[in-house]
């Protein structure tokens, strides 16, 4: 099987600590975050990844080449400029359609910078059984971004805090609509990869939206009782750490 780690950003929030190195290369408990999240993507039976890269990239490759690339197929992906998660995924997108036998295999596509014990063989198959797009991992919490599904948990909109027009919903839905936060965890079918019609620098996130409208089944996969922690300040690494020692991931 195969993913995408998002590492390319330049993890402002972590400063200092990425003055002088990728937020990938940030440790916790003695581990990187990319480490952590290769380990446990091989886990779930990842052997082949492409990691995008922009701030400090050769400090990225050269920790994988000094690892052996942790005994997995990796490729590297550079940005020039930082393409989000959309252009990021879309010039990625080589990796995963380059053998025509194995389209309908879905992939991960995962930031670096999240922690989570998400039961990724779960996700997987609630994936394939409902013959979904996409899928994202998603949970009732607080998030100033958050995503509309109905009842059937496909996407139908989303909600941005600030915005005086109240949900922007993006597909008519004749029943309740819940507000679930994204977790920075999808399964993607490559069938996905050629629909996608922006160019250069774009979110992934408005993509999922245009395609759900034409129909395509982009579902959320709740995931409220895992552990899921964004790794975006010192004070989140730190608690990280104790969680990490207390075995509650």
């Amino acid at each position: 099987m195969k993913a995408m780690i998002l590492a390319a950003g330049r993890g402002t929030r972590l400063q200092p600590l990425t003055d002088t190195r990728p937020k990938a290369l940030v440790e916790i408990a003695g581990r990187t975050l990319l480490e952590i999240t290769l380990s446990r993507l091989r886990t779930f039976g990842v052997t082949e990844a492409i990691i995008n890269v922009h701030h400090f990239a050769d400090m990225v490759v050269d920790y994988l080449k000094a690892n052996n690339n942790f005994g997995m197929r990796i490729e590297i992906s550079r940005e020039e400029i930082l393409l989000d998660t959309g252009g990021g995924l879309k010039k990625a997108a080589w990796f995963f359609l380059e053998d025509p036998r194995r389209l309908d295999e879905p992939f991960f596509l995962h930031n670096v910078d999240v922690l989570s014990s998400i039961d990724l063989r779960r996700m997987l198959e609630f994936h394939r059984e409902h013959q979904a797009l996409a899928t994202l991992a998603v949970q009732s919490r607080e998030s100033s971004r958050l995503l509309l599904f109905n009842e059937q948990l496909e996407l139908c909109g989303r909600r941005v805090a600030g915005e005086d027009t109240g949900p922007i919903t993006n597909l008519i839905a004749s029943q309740p609509l819940q507000a679930l936060a994204f977790s920075g965890v999808h399964i993607i079918s490559p069938r996905l990869l050629p629909m996608l019609r922006e160019e250069g620098v774009f979110s992934i996130i408005p993509e999922y939206l245009r395609i759900s409208v034409q129909g395509q089944k982009i579902l959320g996969f709740r995931a409220d009782e895992y552990y899921w922690r964004d790794l975006g300040r010192p004070a989140d690494l730190t608690q990280a750490t104790v969680d990490l020692q207390q075995q509650l991931i």
